[in-house]
């Protein structure tokens, strides 16, 4: 145990909730500990607050992580649209607004119109740009996790290694940090929803289809940032879709919103997006139920692989096709697909935060970067 950096890690992910769990788990001794807890109590950093129970003696005081230190600007790129908003650290949302910019806009009119928001709700809620902790962006595509920059993302043309951070930071003067919605939107369900759960797939059905893994709370991003991306993986009998990505057979051209709007237009219902394909779920449209089932049964085959290989305890369907009927589908053929032994002790669940998992995603990871170990004592020590 170092410093204070140490002690706020266990305080932040609940190892430890008073002084005597402090004293218990580091084996400082109580004046050590009590001049590091003294430092994050003066730097705002944490909270007493209520008591303890305790078998003997005077009742402890709770240390909590001060969720209100800091905002975040969180901003969410989609294909057809952005939201950008303004959180505290555990993610609960102050104020956010919708932006009318795609992906397909290009980089450049995309960040620029997610920086001028910015600054507007900064404004409209009164907050100085020095209470900002970063701004944390999710976009559709893979990110390199060394550089902050997309890579090779199959639906954003023009985004390849363009310096996202650099362009955000010249305009914003924060620090930022870019995920992928998916694995973002997985971090933010298991932080919120399944805190116990120690693997987690969060499985992102809209325009595409993407994965987000967490393992021991801790999302995994792959060599480059490609991990989960199953939405291109060929399945067999549909070698005559062209895919987004320039390929034929993805799953993302059989099973995507995409996909599914594609069948429903051809039905007389017209459907340009995965957004019209979850209003016409909405109303109950028995069409987009039944298209929406068989998408799920394809998408179930690609995921009993995944539920083989990393064993989770949970799989989460989120983005704009997550519904009864999609669960139904992917029930339907990843447990007959896969081992029982992988499945025994499986949920498959619908997202019960819906799009508010990659808020509350993102401000985790901008609470593990800016608020780690490392960054706070590095902090106190200069102050």
């Amino acid at each position: 145990m170092s410093g204070p950096g140490d002690v706020l890690e266990l305080i932040r992910e609940r190892r430890a909730f008073t002084r005597g769990d402090v004293l218990e788990v580091t084996g400082l001794s109580r004046m050590t500990v009590a001049t590091r807890i003294d430092a994050l109590l003066d730097a705002g950093l944490i909270i007493e607050s209520g008591t303890e129970r305790v078998s003997a003696g005077r009742p402890s005081r709770r240390l909590e992580f001060n969720t209100a230190h800091a905002h975040v600007i969180a901003a969410s790129v989609d294909t057809t649209h952005t939201t950008v908003a303004l959180t505290d650290l555990a993610g609960r949302i102050t104020v956010e607004e919708r932006v009318e910019v795609a992906v397909a806009d290009g980089p450049d009119l995309t960040l620029n119109a997610i920086a001028d928001r910015a600054a507007h709700l900064l404004a409209r809620a009164g907050i100085a740009r020095d209470d900002v902790a970063a701004i944390a962006l999710s976009i559709p595509g893979p990110v390199d996790p060394d550089t902050d920059r997309p890579s090779q993302p199959p639906i954003m043309p023009g985004w390849d290694a363009y310096p996202i951070p650099d362009h955000l930071n010249r305009a914003l003067g924060v620090p930022v940090l870019v995920s992928n919605d998916a694995d973002a939107a997985a971090l933010g369900e298991q932080r919120a929803a399944h805190p116990n759960s120690r693997s987690l797939c969060f499985l992102k059905v809209s325009s595409g289809i993407g994965t987000g893994i967490v393992l021991g709370g801790r999302v995994y991003r792959g060599a480059d940032g490609g991990a989960g991306d199953i939405g291109h993986v060929k399945i067999a009998g549909h070698g005559d879709l062209l895919c987004q990505c320039g390929a034929r057979g993805c799953l993302a051209a059989a099973a995507s919103g995409r996909a599914v709007a594609r069948s429903l237009t051809a039905l007389g219902k017209p459907a340009a997006s995965a957004s019209d394909v979850g209003a016409y779920l909405a109303d109950g449209d028995s069409d987009a139920a039944n298209l929406t089932q068989e998408a799920g049964r394809l998408i179930g085959e690609v995921v009993a692989t995944v539920v083989s290989l990393l064993n989770p305890s949970e799989v989460v369907l989120g983005g704009m096709l997550a519904s009864p009927p999609l669960l139904a589908g992917v029930r339907e053929t990843l447990y007959p697909r896969s081992l029982p032994r992988a499945t025994r002790h499986l949920s498959i669940s619908q997202s019960t935060l819906g799009e508010k998992a990659t808020v509350v995603g993102l401000a985790a990871m901008v609470v593990e970067r800016e608020y780690s170990v490392s960054a706070v004592n590095a902090d106190l020590a200069r102050s």
